[in-house]
């Protein structure tokens, strides 16, 4: 029998490696003869670089760079095999993890690190970038990965603004005569999910504020600052990115990404699995165990377990989904195809357990699915 293993990350949890790990474990238990194919995978946030190394093969290299609210921090980037495409995980210069939760202040946070980073790669010869952008501290609009990077933003006097989503509304122009020229010579393919506009009710700031700090004022402030630095933008590059698909992801630096550099989007779950060859390992397939921290109704709407099982599902191969946590609604991912989605949780237990002890319950939980899987096919 062969089985590909292609889970993400359990959130907070365990990694998307480990659990595949896990998983082949209690497959093996049952069935040490069985041919397994571990894939994990990401979405394009927190984790896609080592899922993208692991994939593709490359080296990981690391870089001191300006944390989200000035401290230094060590952040990573990924050069992959075989034309040195750059992998720049934004969380890991600019990421929510970074800053304790008390201190967490989205209207002081800043991209710069991130554009730190990237100039790093350049400065390595990269003109390919793959950008992950998830996992964000920050709603600055791009402002400070474009500060970084050369651009100067500055007030109605000619003064720099500073730094941080709570400088937006006093950028009154940008004077780019210091712009990185190796920019224009590259090329950016954003990994995002996020369909969301920069600004408005599904934008950046009224939607991922709250979970970056962002008290219900601070939003607002946030909102109106993005929308000044948006109507900044189109007078500066003619491109309207108020409202544009996307734009919204990891506070607002998608737009700027989209505004000011060759850059595009995909899903990120597309490029993770092109770059895994995962279609190449689903042929003669008997089964896909995917999984992550959390299944309900909004994983049809494109999460990293659907992107796996419409895969799957093109080839006629089923696809069990295993969960930390199972919601409302996942009725409807059984018509877009999802065969079985299965808890990990064998018993009460608080949600701290249930997460130190991910690795054990994903074997169990996989051992009892291969043999009902099995028992099942050898019926028919």
């Amino acid at each position: 029998m062969k089985i590909i293993i292609a889970p993400d990350s359990f959130k907070g949890s365990i990694s998307a490696s480990n659990a595949a790990q896990a998983i082949e474990r209690g497959i093996k238990r049952y069935m040490p003869h069985a041919q397994t194919i571990l894939v994990p995978v990401a979405d394009g946030g927190e984790g896609t670089l080592d899922c993208l190394i692991a994939a593709a093969g490359g080296v990981k290299l690391s870089a001191t760079v300006t944390g989200p609210l000035g401290a230094p921090v060590t952040a990573a980037y990924g050069l992959l095999e075989p034309d040195q495409t750059a992998v720049i995980e934004m969380a890991t210069a600019s990421g929510l993890y970074l800053i304790p939760s008390e201190e967490r202040n989205p209207l002081l946070a800043t991209t710069y690190g991130t554009g730190e980073l990237i100039r790093h790669a350049l400065n390595a010869g990269c003109r390919s970038f793959l950008l992950a952008l998830g996992g964000s501290a920050t709603n600055d609009g791009g402002a400070g990965m474009l500060q970084a990077l050369g651009m100067r933003l500055l007030d109605s006097e000619g003064n720099s603004v500073g730094y941080g989503g709570g400088t937006l509304d006093r950028i009154a122009s940008i004077d780019d005569s210091n712009w990185d020229p190796r920019i224009a010579e590259s090329r950016f393919l954003i990994a995002s999910d996020v369909q969301n506009p920069f600004i408005g009710p599904d934008g950046a700031s009224r939607v991922f504020g709250p979970q970056k700090g962002a008290s219900p004022e601070m939003v607002e402030q946030l909102e109106l600052n993005l929308t000044a630095w948006a109507d900044i933008i189109a007078i500066k590059t003619g491109k309207r990115v108020h409202q544009l698909p996307g734009a919204g992801a990891a506070g607002g630096i998608s737009g700027a990404f989209l505004a000011f550099f060759p850059a595009s989007i995909k899903r990120g779950i597309d490029i993770v699995i092109e770059y895994s060859h995962l279609r190449d390992h689903l042929q003669a397939a008997d089964l896909v165990i995917t999984g992550e921290g959390q299944i309900d109704f909004q994983t049809a709407s494109g999460k990293t377990p659907m992107g796996i099982a419409q895969e799957a599902h093109k080839l006629g191969v089923p696809t069990i989904c295993l969960a930390g946590s199972v919601g409302r609604g996942i009725e409807a991912l059984y018509e877009v195809g999802i065969t079985s989605v299965h808890s990990i949780v064998t018993g009460p237990m608080t949600l701290q357990e249930a997460m130190s002890r991910a690795s054990e319950l994903l074997e169990l939980t996989a051992e009892q699915v291969v043999r009902t899987f099995h028992a099942s096919a050898q019926k028919d």
